[in-house]
């Protein structure tokens, strides 16, 4: 009993208070996008608000559950756990059930499950338990392979699916491997390549070539008296090109149709508002319609006519845009910039490396989400179909965001224990 009320005395309400608020307004918006006169109840478990209720109930008993866990159990059965959701997750390949054309989810009578959505948090344990044992400093070439191989092994079981946005989630990991001291060299790396990766597209790539030799020419003429400079420009020259010219393959080869497709009107390239470009399209109107105080709740027309597709999912920010306008869908911003900003601080005040980590881990993951999630519905990102933490329609989702959340905060409540 006295472990229980120091587990509550120290854990972070305010995360919690912001926690409750995001699923609750999510909830609601979900009502408004998915109402049906004939089921007007909001506890209607034949519709979509109505199952959400069940998800968000599960999910408070759920991080009740976790909360009093034993802080310990976590770091001790990181890796079990992981290897646990990994079988799972290659388990849907051969089990799974196909979805909007892909083959994500377990399916059990009137619900799924995908299993995709807890690989996250197991991938965070797992690598802060590889990164925990380090002494302070930069990462070891050692950790840093085995940390890779930690992310790859989801994503590569996540592409064939096909899922894109699940898979890029696991770029949010850079975040916490930079803080525990990767080079900020492989960021820059990467950050370049993508920089390569969109011009080459808007460019021809005899252009492209003719740029990036002319850039490493000119950088070798200002350092031209520093040793060694000509063979690191020339290396970068060189894998530069060859970034290029790998970018027609991998946009032609390992994209699909429609990621290509949404890649180009983004870009400019392509117009297709009647098509592809559907769903972002009704989403910018929907978002502008709504102006500075909204048309109100239930009042959306867009919503209420169903011109959004996923409108309780990918798309429920702009159910947000349209009824609540400009003041309520920076309230839901600021409410997520409130939850990272916390998160953050209640990552360095951890006194062990692996809560530190995790938290980190956890927060990334969650600010990925958000930015990409919000990008997609204004029209400054290709939709890759990823949901909105804690508020999108979804038990998987909304389980696999919670459990993420609260494992964290448990490791929290815990650190005054640590010596």
């Amino acid at each position: 009993m006295r472990e229980s009320r120091t587990i509550f005395t120290n854990l972070d309400w305010p995360t919690v208070g912001i926690y409750l608020a995001l699923i609750f307004l999510g909830w609601i918006n979900i009502y408004a996008a998915a109402f049906n006169e004939d089921h007007p109840a909001i506890t209607d478990m034949t519709q979509e608000y109505g199952k959400q209720l069940f998800w968000i109930l599960s999910s408070i008993g759920l991080f009740i559950v976790i909360l009093f866990l034993d802080g310990r159990l976590y770091e001790k059965l990181a890796i079990p756990i992981y290897i646990t959701a990994l079988l799972v997750l290659a388990g849907v390949l051969i089990f799974g059930t196909t979805i909007s054309g892909a083959r994500s989810w377990y399916t059990f009578g009137g619900f799924s499950l995908q299993p995709s959505e807890f690989m996250k948090f197991a991938t965070a344990l797992a690598v802060a338990k590889i990164l925990s044992p380090k002494q302070e400093g930069r990462i070891s070439r050692k950790e840093r392979w085995l940390t890779a191989l930690i992310i790859a092994i989801p994503i590569l079981l996540i592409l064939p699916q096909p899922d894109l946005g699940s898979a890029l989630v696991y770029l949010a990991f850079l975040l916490p491997l930079y803080r525990e001291g990767m080079p900020i060299w492989i960021l820059a790396a990467l950050l370049a390549i993508s920089v390569l990766f969109i011009l080459s597209l808007l460019f021809p790539l005899s252009a492209m070539v003719i740029g990036v030799s002319s850039v490493c020419i000119f950088i070798l003429f200002l350092f031209r008296k520093q040793k060694r400079a000509w063979i690191w420009i020339g290396l970068t020259a060189i894998a530069s090109i060859l970034v290029l010219l790998s970018v027609d393959y991998a946009f032609n080869e390992l994209l699909e149709d429609r990621h290509r497709n949404r890649i180009n009107i983004l870009l400019g390239k392509a117009q297709d508002p009647k098509g592809i470009g559907y769903n972002t399209n009704q989403s910018m109107i929907a978002i502008g319609s709504g102006g500075l105080s909204g048309k109100g709740f239930m009042k959306g027309t867009q919503t209420k006519f169903n011109f959004v597709p996923e409108q309780t999912t990918d798309f429920i920010f702009c159910t947000v845009g349209e009824e609540w306008g400009f003041l309520g869908s920076i309230t839901v911003v600021l409410l997520f910039a409130f939850l990272f900003f916390r998160l953050i601080y209640l990552a360095e005040r951890q006194r062990s490396a692996f809560s530190r980590i995790y938290g980190y881990s956890v927060t990334s993951i969650l600010f990925l989400h958000v930015c990409v999630n919000i990008a997609m519905t204004i029209g400054i990102a290709p939709v890759i179909g990823i949901p909105l933490p804690f508020f999108s329609y979804g038990g998987s989702s909304l389980w696999g965001f919670t459990i993420l959340l609260f494992i964290f905060l448990r490791l929290d409540a815990y650190r005054l224990q640590i010596l």
